[in-house]
């Protein structure tokens, strides 16, 4: 048939004369998006970040010195570490395509459960609470691939139940335990550090990145994406919540009390961190050093509105973060995507084909058709089409019986 020749037109001649190859395979489709991405719109905005995080340290510099050593110093590392852990957490499913609204509730959960009970070692505390917070990460990661429902409405739901749990306290709890992680500032600050930014080098690989990425729909959002996807975005939802539970013991620590809160204003600040570092709301796509340098910018902001007297909500700075981050994601799918992938030319055709990809190409020219007759002879020949010779000429027979 005409559609199985290879001369026809159409996606699947593209596609079978680019092979799917390297992390193209990935995806469950890889002919939606072929190629690389481009990574000139992260350098770009990584570095208005890295602008934007030299000025805040300016004018910090210049309301109070005091801030930025010493004791300052140390005071404003642990609430960057704090700010980062929770931008990862958002940071780590965004990039899944199923973003973790629980981060902000857990935070706060994690933070109780230390002040309440750190006084029976900072490791047991530490680790109960990461272990529940794995479960918890575990149990949700199911139900969204299973159910194959948005990340955000399960994660939502799981919010509901951690601020349940919250809401048992109606009185700010005092830290009992004396850890203090102001006496190993400089250790947190690198191995956060170390997590966002070689986070941000392995996602930049393509097969790591398409495969983080592989829940992202292509098509019919309900269409399941394959047992791939199902364990990268489980993974995620437990490492968001181990994440998270960390930054809310981290903090907690820090400040000596927790006040019992829903936390829902901590997961829109950290969900507009990442938005403003230049994590993609569709998922997929990241940059390199955007969490680490916007979480830095918020620990200095947050620091100076607070030697500058001014009351400042969190809801204010996070709804600030999310509209410059929504305008960052729409740039980075812009700009970041592959750039349109020229195919191999095919060999010419000796004559035009038309009909939309259904003609057939010949390979080479054909004779007439119907095909010429051979040429008839000239006058005074035989006539290769009358009688016959043994019927015009004399019969031997005859001859013998006369």
């Amino acid at each position: 048939m005409g559609y199985d020749e290879p001369g026809r037109g159409g996606l699947s001649e593209s596609a079978s004369a680019s092979p799917v190859t390297g992390a193209e395979a990935v995806l469950d489709e890889p002919e939606t998006e072929p190629g690389r991405d481009r990574f000139g719109v992260y350098i770009v905005w990584e570095t208005l970040l890295l602008l934007g995080f030299g000025a805040l340290v300016y004018l910090v510099w210049r309301e109070d010195p005091a801030m930025l050593r010493g004791s300052g110093l140390r005071n404003l590392i642990v609430d960057v570490v704090g700010l980062g852990l929770l931008a990862l957490a958002a940071g780590l499913t965004l990039r899944t395509a199923a973003v973790n609204l629980a981060i902000g509730p857990v935070a706060v959960a994690a933070g109780l459960h230390f002040a309440e009970q750190s006084d029976r070692g900072v490791l047991a505390t530490v680790g109960t609470a990461t272990a529940v917070a794995a479960i918890g990460g575990l149990l949700l990661g199911l139900v969204v691939v299973l159910l194959h429902v948005p990340g955000w409405a399960a994660s939502l739901g799981g919010a509901a139940g951690v601020i349940v749990y919250i809401e048992q306290r109606s009185a700010p709890v005092l830290v009992q335990g004396d850890y203090d992680p102001r006496g190993t500032a400089g250790q947190l600050f690198v191995g956060f550090a170390a997590i966002a930014v070689f986070g941000g080098l392995f996602g930049a690989v393509n097969p790591i990145r398409r495969l983080v990425g592989r829940f992202r729909p292509t098509a019919d959002p309900a269409r399941r994406r394959g047992a791939a996807a199902a364990v990268v975005v489980t993974g995620g939802y437990v490492c968001s919540t181990v994440l998270a539970t960390l930054a809310g013991v981290l903090i907690a620590s820090a400040d000596q009390r927790v006040t019992p809160a829903t936390g829902l204003d901590w997961t829109v600040l950290a969900v507009g961190a990442t938005l403003l570092a230049g994590t993609s709301a569709f998922g997929l796509r990241g940059g390199v050093f955007g969490t680490l340098l916007v979480a830095g910018a918020l620990g200095l902001f947050l620091g100076y509105a607070q030697a500058r007297g001014w009351t400042v909500s969190l809801w204010a700075i996070g709804g600030a973060a999310l509209a410059v981050g929504l305008v960052v994601t729409r740039m980075v799918e812009t700009y970041g995507r592959p750039a349109e992938v020229v195919g191999v030319p095919a060999p010419p055709l000796a004559e035009p084909v038309s009909g939309g990809g259904w003609s057939v190409a010949q390979p080479q020219p054909v004779g007439d058709w119907p095909p010429v007759l051979p040429a008839q002879p000239a006058v005074g020949s035989t006539d290769p089409w009358g009688d016959r010779r043994w019927e015009s000429s004399p019969r031997t027979w005859d001859v013998d019986d006369r």
